[in-house]
């Protein structure tokens, strides 16, 4: 698999973001300087850790033939101070009541599989290189 996202310049800090076929406006807070038109980046990446977390456990419940009920998971993020400090992120998986300690979990195990958590907690490597055109499209 390889996801592609390109961000695009609109208006100072705003950005359209474009994948799959998809768009989003990405934009910083006002306090940040931004116009808050749109999640930042960060809210992003807390996104995609509940969303993925939330779909795992929701795919792996399907296949044991288990009712959730009302699946919730909250991501809380807080980034890294600064180099060599760590970054934290603390999930919190909302299911019914009913559901027995067992199952819990199982779920808490199968959480740390979500193909995003496993980037986040995995070796990760950037290549990088500014490209010069005559007119960015």
């Amino acid at each position: 698999m390889q996801v592609t996202a390109r961000a695009t310049r609109e208006e100072h800090f705003r950005h359209s973001v474009s994948m799959r076929g998809h768009r989003i406006t990405v934009d910083e807070p006002t306090e940040m300087g931004g116009d808050d038109a749109g999640p930042a980046p960060h809210d992003l990446l807390a996104a995609s850790l509940a969303s993925c977390t939330a779909i795992t456990l929701q795919m792996y419940a399907e296949r044991k033939g288990w009712d959730l009920g009302d699946l919730e998971v909250e991501c809380h993020y807080k980034p890294a101070p600064e180099r060599g400090c760590p970054t934290r992120f603390e999930l919190v998986m909302r299911v019914d009541e009913r559901i027995d300690d067992e199952t819990v979990a199982k779920l808490r195990i199968i959480a740390t599989k979500c193909p995003i958590h496993r980037v986040l907690d995995g070796d990760v490597m950037f290549e990088e290189r500014v490209e010069r055109v005559a007119h960015v499209a």
